[in-house]
């Protein structure tokens, strides 16, 4: 709403300060000088960070209020609105447990004097049997940076293993390592407040307005400002049906349409040639690659029909200003960064990488799985982003932390293979922090037995997760909101979170329980912090010179500044929203681009198992669900999970809407409610994976993995629906439909196609 201050002047007629509305009281940061205050912070979930003023009360977390943050401008979503109501909440964990028995004993309460000398003499008992990586820690990446810092240093340090990682393994790690390959720095290049600037939006396998609610109000101001926008998902989700263009892909075979969209941009003499002379490497490679990729041919492949793919690809290459935005629908493949490198493809080839609201976007999940990454909790990094197999990276972190290099582990186990040395008895014990293992990782039975090996599993969590459940030890940490520290958004801006409350009963700040645990293994020299703030400014200095160079970043800066984005390498220097304006981060200023052949999914249907099985997020759930499923509000929106499936399948099969119904796949089965929808490809099958125990989804997940970044293959496996009294499945009534065609659906743009410039058929033709 605008105000005319002609009329209504602030202070005067209505005696309001419009420029002070919505910002915290004065005296905020000493909540008990006020009956009710507002304490500036940000969201607790997805990788938007909204910002939110807490309300506070005689210490307590009452309530919440939107902030009129740039990114948010005074929304939240349904997440955010109930986000506070974990600070207080009956199930939060309050003091240490211990299994005094052993294995198969109860949890008993104990103090933390007892649980962390346990801790620690077990682990040197194992460490002195069994060699330094014998204990692994496994992390997360909905903290705050420093604690995302210290648990990396911890273990390198502290522990001295190499076994160290985190669960944005199974988040970003395949656009991370694109943006690295291509652009050289892992990074969305652009804010969000660029995206109004596009004229057309490509969104590729990425579930905004359930996902990412709040970010969905930049897309609308693109649209309102005429902006197309085109849709690559299997499922006609709620962003793609308000899209001009629809392309209903087979679930892992979206290489194939961007090759033939690229493709069709050659033949129409749509690329930027002297953009790709002067800024990038590897165009030839590229473009010969793509020429067997006929618009029939990509059809064959990925079941979207040839003349949407052309429109597409003219929508996409005549727009003067271009956005590819992408998400896990392509990146959860075991060929996730070559899906990753081919929008980039795509964009470099178009010249976008680098403009105004144009290039790629990565839209990153976990609060912060941006931070996460950078600050050396990843297998193969060290703070800054620097590679932990670099020589002079390595002695420069060593150096700095006050260690000898030869002390100082090299690369470890990534997330999905620790878990395996966990099964196979290498790994003895672990410690994993605000993780949830046996919702998150695929084929969750080896999960099962894994934790049951370790002795002790240790677990650091706010509630009692489906993985606690398996701990020896369960320490209670602090929600967001009970401490302090910074995030990194899915921009790259970083962002302040404020304390609100204390923890309650005996729970304790992660950081703090890190700290005591050091102090027990005879290494707390290194961390001697008395301060979420000691940790930052420790984490400036690390990162000083690296590719994610946080040092002119103080928490100062960032409440004048609504966020800093880095690179910032100097206390004056204002930040860097836009990225790649002039050069790229490798040392000629060029980008890479990289020829990308077709791959199918590691499984494909066939047989008893004609289905293609995907999995994802819905709007009132968060990752494993273990803070969500406890918000009353959330869970009684969604408080199961469902299988949806098309009505010509569902008929195939005589399946009615709302019957339970069985999905199998080669590793197991589960029952689950059965959504008959027409929003799906009749060949396959959808199921939120926010739930745990016999609801969890990833029983069924195939637990194949990229090669190079080792992420699961969640958005794609073989699979059957069945009736639970259904007589044994023949590949002749399976309930695929097998002649459906998508050339009356909706969702097709009635765009003038023209004349199609197809250049000679090659071998690829005859398929």
């Amino acid at each position: 709403m605008s105000v005319n201050k002609d009329i209504f002047e602030p202070g005067r007629d209505f005696n309001y300060d419009f420029e002070s509305a919505g910002k915290p009281a004065p005296g905020w940061r000493d909540a008990t000088r006020l009956a009710e205050t507002l304490v500036p912070t940000h969201c607790a979930f997805c990788g938007v960070q909204c910002g939110m003023n807490l309300k506070v009360a005689d210490g307590k977390v009452i309530g919440v209020e939107p902030r009129n943050f740039p990114h948010n401008r005074g929304s939240l979503c349904p997440k955010g609105v109930v986000a506070y109501q974990q600070a207080d909440h009956p199930d939060r964990l309050r003091y240490p447990m211990m299994r005094r028995g052993g294995k198969g004993s109860p949890l008993e309460r104990v103090t933390w004097d007892e649980a962390l000398d346990y801790i620690v003499s077990r682990w040197q008992r194992i460490q002195a049997e069994y060699g330094k990586h014998a204990v692994s820690i496994y992390s997360g990446s909905s903290m705050t940076n420093e604690k995302c810092y210290i648990m990396g240093k911890f273990a390198r340090v502290a522990l001295g293993t190499r076994h160290v990682d985190y669960n944005g393994r199974l988040c970003m790690s395949s656009a991370a390592m694109a943006y690295a390959r291509a652009f050289g720095v892992d990074r969305a290049p652009l804010p969000m407040t660029d995206i109004p600037l596009t004229d057309c939006i490509l969104a590729v396998g990425v579930n905004v307005a359930e996902c990412f609610p709040i970010m969905m109000q930049w897309v609308w101001q693109a649209r309102d400002k005429g902006a197309n926008l085109i849709v690559i998902d299997p499922r006609e989700t709620p962003l793609a049906r308000t899209a001009d263009l629809w392309l209903p892909v087979k679930p892992g075979t979206d290489i194939a349409v961007l090759n033939a969209m690229l493709r069709q941009i050659i033949a129409d003499g749509l690329v930027d040639e002297e953009y790709l002379k002067t800024r990038t490497q590897g165009w030839e490679a590229v473009r010969d690659e793509v020429e067997p990729f006929t618009l029939e041919y990509a059809e064959h492949l990925s079941g979207v029909p040839a003349k949407r793919i052309l429109a597409a690809a003219r929508l996409y290459g005549r727009a003067a200003t271009s956005l590819i935005m992408h998400a896990r629908g392509i990146e959860h493949s075991t060929h996730g960064v070559d899906n990753c490198l081919a929008c980039i493809n795509l964009a470099l080839a178009r010249g976008q990488v680098g403009k105004p609201g144009g290039g790629t976007m990565m839209v990153t999940g976990q609060g912060n799985g941006q931070g996460g990454r950078e600050v050396g909790q990843k297998a193969n990094q060290l703070p800054g982003y620097r590679h932990i197999d670099v020589p002079e990276e390595r002695e420069h972190i060593a150096r700095f932390w006050g260690i000898p290099v030869e002390e100082l582990p090299w690369e470890g186990a990534a997330a999905t293979e620790m878990v395996h040395l966990m099964a196979d008895g290498e790994i003895k014990s672990c410690m994993i922090v605000c993780s949830n293992l046996m919702v998150s990782l695929p084929d969750n039975q080896v999960v099962q037995k894994a934790l049951q090996n370790l002795d002790p599993l240790v677990v650091i969590d706010f509630f009692q997760s489906e993985t606690a459940n398996f701990a020896d030890v369960v320490l209670p940490g602090s929600v967001w909101c009970e401490d302090e520290g910074t995030t990194t958004n899915l921009e790259g801006r970083v962002i302040k979170i404020n304390k609100a409350a204390d923890p309650p009963g005996e729970a304790q700040p992660d950081w703090i329980i890190v700290r005591e645990l050091a102090k027990r293994l005879g290494r707390g020299q290194f961390f001697p912090y008395q301060s979420a703030l000691d940790i930052w400014n420790e984490l400036r200095e690390a990162s000083k010179g690296g590719v994610s160079d946080y040092y002119g970043i103080t928490w100062e800066k960032i409440d004048e500044q609504e966020g800093v984005f880095w690179p910032c390498p100097t206390l004056d220097h204002p930040g860097t929203p836009r990225l790649f304006t002039e050069r790229f981060g490798f040392p000629d200023g060029r980008a890479r681009m990289f020829p990308i052949p077709y791959q199918p999914p590691a499984e494909e249907p066939g047989g008893m198992y004609p289905f293609r099985l995907t999995t994802g997020r819905v709007v009132y759930h968060y990752l494993s669900g273990n803070q969500t499923r406890r918000l009353g509000f959330l869970n009684s929106q969604a408080p199961e999970p469902w299988v949806e499936i098309h009505p010509q399948a569902a008929a195939r099969l005589g399946i009615v809407n709302e019957e339970i119904v069985r999905v199998r796949t080669p590793r197991f089965s589960m029952e689950v409610k059965a959504l008959v929808v027409p929003t799906i490809r009749p060949d396959t099958l959808f199921i939120p994976y926010h739930y745990g125990g016999k609801q969890a989804a990833n029983q069924l997940t195939n637990s194949a993995v990229e090669p190079t970044v080792k992420i699961p293959e969640y958005k794609v496996c073989a699979a059957l629906v069945e009736k639970l009294n259904a007589p044994p499945v023949s590949p002749q009534g399976n309930g695929v439909v097998e002649n459906f065609t998508y050339e009356n659906a909706p969702k097709m743009f009635p765009y003038e196609i023209g004349e199609t410039k197809q250049p000679p058929e090659k071998d690829a033709k005859a398929y």
